[in-house]
């Protein structure tokens, strides 16, 4: 039996996954999502493009990397496969709950993990009666909103967003009247509002990575990648945040090892990136604008690395010199002391408020070739490589046979 990868198009993440295998000498195999068709039948099933049949490719196969980029397609694809009893990671459970950020806070909230006080109305700000007369709902949604959350820095996200994509901070209530007015239901935001305490994060918030493989305990990675800028209230990288690697108390791993087993639950192998952010409150231990003119002297360092990350043309047609580029170009900003002043300055903070941090959302197919890799030193296509190996000959139905 072979570990097969499901996905549409070969990103960074993907190359780095088939790369990893060869030098792991696993033999990977790829099933496509995307201009294939699936049918099921009476007669049994078909999955297959137009120029291949790739039924035989799946029965040889027994557990399956899901690397399907859109939220939805991965529960289509973990669904599809689970029902032709593969083992994917990662599973259709697991990505229901990460599909949505309020159902994965409900889990964490009912394992006792802190996390930041969540609304979530399930109603749109546009409706129509049944007498075809047009609805508006915001003004409603927003009573009961800040009558959890109170009348100042609320901040509105979509349930299914990602990237920090349409999350906004309502600093009055005219501004969150006019959010909740805009925003219309779509498929990262499918029915409803989620609203969420404004946390005085500093200027950084965390990625940890967690994994689980078949027969042994959950492990937390001992370095999270720090996200972190002033450009915004949201630290995403897509928004052109830079990032550290800092050192995680062991108390702040045993959370998270926590939070993984809430969306784990009774599967026997997972991968997940965690997001979490520290309540800072007041405890900013060093000045702003010092923060600032450090990071400051780090943007001719970095722009060295999106130079790299722009180069598609090398990447798409050899990959392993483009990644000694990017390898290169990280260590050089690596090496700021700009860079290390900031690190220490995070990791402090880390420790500091290491009994306060707050978890907000698990990733189930989380990018990691770059930063995760080069910054926080963690290969994250190993142990997704593990964790197939670990659940490679052990079937989804023997799975079922043995609960």
């Amino acid at each position: 039996m072979s570990i097969a990868i499901l996905y549409e198009y070969a990103e960074t993440d993907e190359l780095g996954i088939k790369l990893t295998a060869e030098e792991m000498g696993i033999k990977l195999s790829y099933i496509p999502f995307r201009k294939v068709a699936v049918s099921i039948g009476n007669d049994g099933y078909n999955f297959k493009s137009k120029g291949r049949d790739f039924r035989e490719l799946i029965e040889d196969t027994n557990a399956v990397l899901n690397r399907t980029q859109s939220k939805n397609r991965r529960l289509y694809g973990s669904s599809i496969l689970e029902a032709l009893g593969k083992y994917v990671i990662n599973s259709l459970s697991i990505e229901s709950l990460c599909f949505s950020k309020f159902r994965t806070l409900a889990e964490f909230w009912k394992m006792g993990v802190k996390i930041p006080k969540t609304v979530y109305v399930p109603c749109d700000s546009h409706d129509q009666s049944t007498a075809g007369v047009k609805l508006h709902n915001e003004e409603d949604i927003a009573d009961l909103i800040q009558s959890d959350l109170g009348n100042e820095n609320v901040v509105v996200k979509p349930d299914g967003g990602t990237h920090g994509n349409a999350v906004r901070l309502a600093r009055e209530r005219k501004d969150l009247v006019s959010f909740l007015d805009c925003t219309e239901p779509s498929i990262i935001n499918p029915v409803g509002f989620v609203a969420q305490e404004f946390v005085e994060k500093w200027f950084y918030d965390l990625r940890i990575i967690v994994s689980k493989e078949r027969g042994k305990p959950p492990y937390c990675y001992p370095v999270a990648l720090a996200r972190a800028g002033f450009k915004d209230f949201r630290t995403n990288t897509y928004l052109g945040n830079m990032v550290f690697g800092v050192n995680l108390p062991l108390d702040a791993r045993d959370v998270a090892v926590k939070c993984g087993k809430a969306v784990g639950k009774e599967n026997e192998a997972w991968l997940l990136a965690l997001d979490a952010m520290f309540n800072i409150g007041a405890d900013k231990f060093v000045d702003d604008e010092y923060i600032k003119s450090e990071l400051e002297k780090l943007v001719s360092p970095f722009e060295g690395v999106r130079e790299v990350k722009r180069d598609i043309g090398l990447k798409n047609h050899d990959f392993a010199t483009w990644n000694k580029h990017l390898e290169t170009a990280y260590e050089k900003y690596k090496s700021a002391e700009a860079y290390e002043s900031v690190r220490k300055i995070i990791e402090e903070s880390v420790e500091r408020g290491k009994n306060n941090i707050l978890f907000h959302e698990a990733n189930s197919c989380p990018e990691f070739w770059e930063q995760t890799r080069l910054i926080a030193g963690i290969n994250v296509a190993i142990p997704l490589l593990k964790c197939a190996q670990s659940v490679s000959g052990w079937s989804v139905y023997q799975k079922i046979r043995e609960r």
